[in-house]
């Protein structure tokens, strides 16, 4: 996102590694050494595009053994925050920053859901968590100095926006929140939560070396499932509500949210694949498969991370196919300003903070930010996107 030391000269409140190692274990190993007869085994023939994650997975006594709780909650919470930013254009509500970071961090009961506030889950301690601590700190609080500004710009939900005054600009029936310098908060606080919350706690924390090499010789005490089954299933609550990912997509809509939305409309080539590789990776734990396991590690990651780069292209292309149109260009840079601040969690393509904070100096450096973004500015950033994702279309 906006690195605070970088860009608070420019916007008055600024928003605020690793790829797969080779493990030291060899494949045989990898961590994953239940005893062949914790389950029974599973035929890979058997899991199609339409088996319900949830309800396949079984012990040898028919119990089901797949917990989504904490990943759904997670997801839950994503569109609480969501929700709430977008009260200010739908009812004209104004906001509170102290709510917003409230609900990150999930104390004084802050959502509307009492379920919500007691689960003892929060987003806050698992936004950036693949970065060393330190790191990690920083972009937390980078994305709290973010409710700060969409709670001020809320005050002038009446007004009309113009260059140097925040309110409402509207296309049609749409209407967009911009803060006087034509940016638009809750897209790149949702979009920038996509790349912090679901793309690098996916792929860059369940999905590690670390954490595929959880415990799966014995059930967690209690429980129906061993850490490792556990911990592939948290990917699956916290990708998407439906009981089958993509089932609901059709010509004009993915049928999901977040990024799980963005798989369908930037990655059209993976998204098919994506549920038969959370399933397929599932089995392959239950199995004591690691190759099998790898080879759906190897489908995911980069698939989140295609995604992300194509949004922040689509969107970067939208602003200049919406010439004439201002609300529908701030309404496009603001989700593409997210996606570009997204783009540091791409860890397999190698871009970082540094890679993320220059492209958006690049576009928002200017003191009028939006107002003053160019089809110069665009066309670097995008350069500079397709270069390092090796995208040549």
């Amino acid at each position: 996102m906006f690195n605070v030391n970088l860009l608070s000269r420019y916007i008055p409140i600024v928003l605020v590694s690793a790829s797969l190692v080779a493990c030291n274990k060899d494949d045989d190993d990898n961590g994953i050494t239940p005893p062949d007869n914790l389950r029974s085994a599973i035929d890979y023939s058997k899991l199609t595009d339409t088996t319900a994650y949830a309800n396949f997975f079984a012990d040898n006594s028919g119990a089901k053994t797949v917990d989504l709780t904490p990943g759904s909650t997670q997801l839950l919470m994503f569109r609480a925050i969501n929700t709430y930013n977008g009260t200010a254009v739908g009812t004209g509500a104004t906001l509170d920053s102290t709510v917003l970071k409230n609900m990150f961090s999930n104390t004084g009961n802050p959502f509307t859901d009492a379920a919500l506030n007691t689960s003892g889950v929060n987003l806050r301690s698992i936004f950036a968590s693949s970065l060393p601590a330190a790191d990690a700190e920083k972009e937390r609080k980078t994305l709290e100095a973010a409710f700060g500004p969409i709670a001020t710009a809320s005050k002038s939900v009446t007004a009309t926006a113009s260059e140097g005054k925040a309110g409402k600009l509207v296309t049609g029936t749409s209407s967009y929140l911009v803060d006087a310098k034509g940016i638009e908060w809750a897209q790149i606080i949702q979009k920038s939560m996509i790349g912090g919350l679901q793309v690098d706690y996916i792929s860059n924390v369940l999905l590690s070396d670390k954490n595929l090499a959880l415990d799966n010789s014995k059930v967690v005490t209690g429980k129906k499932y061993t850490e490792l089954e556990h911990n592939w299933d948290q990917i699956f609550g916290l990708l998407t509500a439906n009981p089958v990912y993509g089932s609901k997509a059709t010509a004009t809509s993915s049928g999901e949210s977040f990024i799980g939305s963005y798989l369908w409309e930037y990655n059209k080539e993976d998204f098919p694949k994506i549920h038969t590789a959370l399933l397929k990776g599932r089995a392959a734990i239950v199995n004591n498969d690691p190759t099998t396991l790898k080879a759906q590690v190897a489908i995911l990651r980069p698939a989140l991370e295609k995604a992300l780069a194509g949004a922040a292209l689509g969107y970067l292309g939208k602003w200049k196919t919406n010439a004439t149109n201002d609300a529908a260009r701030a309404h496009a840079i603001g989700e593409g300003l997210g996606f570009i601040y997204s783009l540091r969690y791409a860890k397999i393509n190698g871009a970082d903070a540094a890679f993320s904070d220059t492209i958006l100096a690049g576009l928002i450096g200017a003191p009028n930010g939006f107002w003053g973004l160019t089809n110069t500015k665009i066309d670097a950033a995008a350069a500079a996107i397709r270069t390092k994702f090796k995208i040549t279309n």
